[in-house]
């Protein structure tokens, strides 16, 4: 299984505290980080800027207007071309890492989250921090999901800062988080006053924990449905539809290998057989994800991470669950 994290001065642009993660890279931590520290071990210590962007003609060298290349200060080495991470506007506003760590310290110092895992993917295009969250979620008996904060910072100018409610399911690591798109996540424009819409958005986390009983109120709704077959097939031709050209072989057989393994992985996915869990909706949606997150294939494996975190194995869950309460309600009684 390949990743797609940034390699910064030889080291892996990760850190970690507690489990391994499933590649096996970064800097183990072996104890809570403060935010100087996880940025330090995740080799994410350097900063971005924006500089101007000329075009050649002839002999002469003439500016880009109101165009600018992202580039780290951190880079390149004395006679070689700084590697762009993106291209933006005259209004973009970097954001630095150690700004997204300092958006986390009121929240990691007053002992209520602790920074789990964080990173750089690509050249360092986008980063990320994981913060875990005291208390769990319990679906049904020993069932549990811990809760995290994933915020993502962008340095190409191709996406908003992103705070998300991550709950992460504990037997079978199924990042359920990515689901929950539609009004459970924070998103801020690199503009002029980023700094200010992302001190009030973290001025007004007393929503996580309104956010956090709302996902546990569904997770638990999904778990009392039971799902006998014909409803399984209809839930799961619904969460991967059939594409629009019914002549594309690849896009069909993409599509019943998804609808295979996930109706396979409701029968046997890690935590599917438990008493209470087996043969109800909780499990079919986990079914889902535990196909997206550990068992799909990607057409580009070295952004495994990315697509799952953020692009297109993204969707598929977010997708899953939005259709799985859906499926819910219709089928309650």
């Amino acid at each position: 299984m390949a990743h797609d994290l940034a390699t910064i001065q030889g080291q892996t642009a990760m850190m970690y505290y507690g489990q391994e993660p499933w590649h096996g890279l970064g800097t183990k931590l072996d104890h809570p980080a403060t935010a100087w520290e996880a940025i330090r071990a995740a080799s994410l210590d350097w900063e971005v800027s924006k500089t101007a962007l000329f075009i050649a003609r002839g002999t002469k060298l003439h500016e880009v207007p109101d165009r600018f290349a992202v580039v780290r200060q951190d880079q390149p080495p004395q006679g070689e071309a700084p590697k762009i991470l993106g291209i933006v506007g005259a209004d973009y506003v970097p954001w630095q890492n150690r700004e997204a760590f300092e958006w986390f310290d009121p929240i990691v110092g007053e002992g209520a989250a602790v920074y789990h895992t964080a990173g750089a993917l690509g050249q360092g295009e986008r980063v990320w921090i994981l913060a875990k969250l005291p208390d769990r979620i319990q679906v049904i008996g020993d069932d549990i999901a811990d809760k995290y904060l994933l915020l993502s910072n962008s340095h190409d100018g191709g996406s908003s800062v992103q705070v998300k409610f991550t709950p992460i399911r504990v037997v079978c690591q199924n990042t359920l988080t990515m689901a929950l798109s539609e009004g459970r996540s924070i998103r801020t424009q690199h503009t002029k006053n980023l700094k200010e819409r992302m001190a009030a958005a973290r001025d007004a986390l007393g929503i996580i924990e309104a956010r956090f009983r709302d996902i546990a109120d569904g997770f638990r709704r999904l778990v009392k449905v039971q799902v006998v077959q014909p409803r399984l097939d209809a839930y799961l031709e619904r969460v991967f539809p059939e594409p629009a050209d019914k002549k594309d072989d690849r896009a069909m057989a993409r599509v019943h290998k998804a609808r295979t393994a996930s109706g396979r992985l409701f029968e046997e996915g890690l935590g599917n057989r438990a008493a209470g869990v087996r043969g109800s909706l909780w499990a079919a949606y986990n079914g889902v994800a535990e196909y997206v997150d550990h068992a799909m294939s990607y057409r580009d494996h070295d952004r495994r991470l990315e697509a799952i975190w953020f692009g297109s194995g993204y969707l598929s869950k977010a997708r899953a669950y939005r259709l799985a309460l859906q499926s819910a309600e219709a089928w309650r009684n």
